[in-house]
Formats: structure tokens, sequence, C-alpha cells
């Protein structure tokens, strides 16, 4: 797997990866998120290909305080492989090089095998609460 950053012309490919792995909702506009992205760190916003076919996704951020990662992907034919693995791996190195000291992940609790997923990364569930409030709506 190449990870590189996004570009314009990966659009497509990046939502149906995102449809195929479960990732969008109703409430979440995946072009919107991909613009909103492109305005703040887009060289944070990362694709994963084998033989040129996005395959694999990732929005990394960092604000100075905690990084974060939402809509990391690898499509369904590409699972079980190590490139979630190496993905995340590249995020780390890159947010640390930032001077970052801690990646925060959100996950949707009833999301038991992504929660495995990052427990074997060596991620701890904080002791949190994640709250939230919608700013804008999408639909």
């Amino acid at each position: 797997m190449k990870v590189r950053i996004f570009l314009e012309s990966d659009r497509r490919a990046v939502i149906e990866l995102w449809e195929k792995c479960g990732l969008t909702r109703p409430w979440n506009d995946p072009d919107r998120d991909i613009d909103r992205k492109l305005q703040f760190q887009p060289q944070l916003f990362l694709v994963g290909t084998v033989d040129a076919r996005v395959m694999a996704s990732a929005m990394a951020g960092y604000d100075g305080h905690r990084g974060s990662v939402f809509y990391l992907a690898v499509h369904p034919d590409f699972q079980g492989l190590g490139y979630g693995r190496a993905l995340m791996a590249h995020i780390e190195t890159v947010l640390a090089g930032l001077g970052c000291p801690k990646l925060n992940i959100v996950v949707r609790s009833s999301n038991v095998d992504v929660v495995g997923f990052y427990n074997g990364l060596a991620y701890t569930q904080d002791d949190v609460v994640s709250l939230g409030k919608r700013l804008v709506t999408d639909a």
C-alpha cells in the first residue's frame, strides 16, 4: 500500500469506500465533510492505494493539544492484511512529527470490531464522555 495525500480525483472512490465500510450517516454529507477537511489541514487527509486503487482513507487532525482520526477505512477486500495498521502508523508518525502529544479516536460504541482493532494498536479507552452538538445540518 502506498500512502499519499488525498487528491480531488479521489473523491468518488473515497466516498464509495466510506459507504462500503458503513461510515456514512444520513446526517453527514460525505461531500461536505471532504470539502470541510480540504479547508483545514488537507495534508492530513490521506488515502492508501494498491495498484493505484484507493482502498483506504483517513482524515487526521491536530489542534495543538490533541490529534484525531476520523473516517479511517479499509476496503473489506483488503481488511486483515495490515493496511489499517500501516495507515495508523503513518498517521502517528506524521502527528508526532508535528509535536502532537496524544491521539484521540472516537468510535461508535456498537462497533466492537473497530474497538478491537484499536485495542490491538495499544489504544485504550479513556475515562471520558464524548459530547456533541450539531452546528451545521447537512441533511
